[in-house]
């Protein structure tokens, strides 16, 4: 059975951010420093790969990276427009942030727009 990897580019997506934005985490932020970028679970040809239900963990980590703020800046559109109808649903920010990684993980197929438009069609009914 073939095992599913999310590459930089995977994550970027699921974070709504680009690759070199995840390449530079890696780079700025490595093993033995104050705040690590998960080690990958693999690699391939030097191309460095999670296992998707590790997303909850990066976007932990992401959330606390110091400086700009948690999640290291202003979210993108559909994020904050995804916040926005959760917290209309009663769900803190932590609590939807959360549920995006595990959709983002049940459904690396998806990018994060994708998902955040699917969450307000289903809340919309």
């Amino acid at each position: 059975m073939t095992e599913h990897f999310l590459g930089v580019l995977g994550i970027g997506a699921a974070l709504g951010v680009s690759r070199h934005a995840v390449h530079k985490w890696r780079s700025r932020h490595p093993s033995g420093s104050d705040h690590p970028f998960p080690e990958p679970d693999v690699e391939v040809d030097g191309a460095p790969g999670w296992r998707a239900e590790r997303l909850a963990e990066i976007v932990r980590w992401r959330e606390g990276l110091p400086g700009r703020g948690a999640g290291g800046g202003r979210p993108s559109a559909a994020r904050q427009e995804y916040l926005k109808a959760a917290a209309e649903r009663g769900l803190d920010r932590g609590e939807a942030l959360r549920a995006l990684a595990e959709f983002a993980g049940e459904f690396p197929e998806m990018t994060e727009p994708e998902i955040c438009a699917w969450l307000m069609q289903k809340w919309r009914g």
